[in-house]
C-alpha cells in the first residue's frame, strides 16, 4: 500500500496540533499597503492585526499559486506517496480550485478535498486524516472518515465591527450604519461552506449564551471530540468561552485556542471570534 501524505493550507490556524503529524501547510498570501506577505511565514497574526487597524483600504488576500501546489505535490510524491490535499471552503476562496488544477498537472496521485470549513473546523479533518495516514489506513478509509467528521462539525463566528463586512461586500453601508448604531454583532455559520448569518447579539455574554445553547442542542447524546476557539485579538473573550465549556463539563484538554490567521482576520476585522466543535 502506498504511503499517504496530507497537505493543507494556512487557514488551518491550529499549527501546534499539526507539529508531530507531518502535515504540509501551503500558505496563502495577503497584500497590505502594496506589500505582500506569506500567511504565517512573513508576518505574525498580532503584527498583521496592528497593521489592519491602521489602513483605509481592505487588504487583498490570495490563494496559493497553482505552481506552488505543483511544486509541493511533486516534492512530496517523489517517493511514490499518494497525497490528500484538504483545504478551506471553496465558498470563501479559490484555494480548492488552484489545488485541483495543480493535481491535474502532476503525475503524483492527488485527491483534493473541500473541507467546507476554515480554522479549527478545517483542522479537525486535517488532524484526523494525518493520524489515519500514520496508522496506514487507505485513501478510501480516510476520505470516508473525513465526510463523517465534516457532517458532525459546527462553526459559529461573530464579528465585533461591521466595517470589514462592508469592505468585503457582504453587507451594504446602510445596514452597517444601522447595525453600528444599535451595537449589533452578527453571528454566522458556514452552511455548506458559505458565510451564512444566523442571528445577532449586542454583548459578549449574549454570544456565550447563544453558543452554549447551540452546543447543548447539537451535542445532545454525543461525545465531544474537540473544540476550537479562534480569535482576532480577543484572547480574553476566547478564555471566557473556554471557561464556559469547562464549567459545562468539557475536559480542558479538548478545548484549544488560537489567534486566527491574517487571511481570516482580513475579512472579519479585529475583535472577531469563532467557536468550532465536533462530536459523535
Amino acid at each position: 500500500m502506498k504511503k499517504i501524505k496530507i497537505v493543507t493550507d494556512s487557514t488551518v490556524d491550529f499549527y501546534e496540533q499539526l507539529k508531530d503529524l507531518d502535515v504540509e501547510v501551503v500558505p496563502l498570501s495577503v497584500t497590505i499597503e502594496g506589500k505582500s506577505y506569506l500567511d504565517g511565514v512573513d508576518i505574525t497574526s498580532q503584527e498583521y492585526i496592528e497593521k489592519l487597524t491602521q489602513v483605509e483600504e481592505i487588504p487583498k488576500t490570495s490563494q496559493p499559486a497553482v505552481g506552488t501546489f505543483v511544486d509541493t505535490y511533486n516534492r512530496l510524491g517523489e517517493d511514490g506517496s499518494e497525497i490528500i490535499s484538504i483545504h478551506m471552503t471553496s465558498g470563501m476562496s479559490g484555494t480548492v480550485t488552484a489545488a485541483e488544477t495543480a493535481a491535474g498537472l502532476v503525475d503524483v496521485p492527488v485527491t483534493v478535498v473541500d473541507s467546507k470549513f476554515i480554522s479549527a473546523a478545517l483542522s479537525f479533518q486535517v488532524i484526523e486524516a494525518a493520524e489515519m495516514a500514520k496508522e496506514g489506513k487507505s485513501k478510501e478509509e480516510i476520505l470516508q472518515r473525513l465526510e463523517e467528521v465534516r457532517s458532525n462539525t459546527s462553526l459559529y463566528i461573530m464579528v465585533d465591527t461591521l466595517d470589514y463586512l462592508v469592505k468585503g461586500g457582504r453587507i451594504g453601508r446602510g445596514k452597517a450604519l444601522i447595525g453600528s448604531l444599535l451595537k449589533i454583532k452578527p453571528i454566522a455559520s458556514l452552511a455548506d461552506g458559505v458565510y451564512t448569518p444566523v442571528t445577532k447579539v449586542r454583548t459578549y455574554s449574549q454570544l456565550i449564551k447563544y453558543v452554549q445553547g447551540q452546543f447543548k442542542e447539537e451535542m445532545n447524546g454525543k461525545t465531544v471530540k474537540s473544540i476550537g476557539i479562534a480569535h482576532a485579538d480577543t484572547e480574553s473573550l476566547a478564555n471566557q468561552i473556554k471557561e464556559s465549556f469547562s464549567n459545562g463539563g468539557v475536559s480542558e484538554d479538548k478545548i484549544n485556542i488560537a489567534f486566527t490567521t491574517p487571511i481570516i482576520s482580513t475579512h472579519t476585522g479585529p475583535g472577531a471570534i469563532a467557536v468550532m466543535y465536533y462530536a459523535e
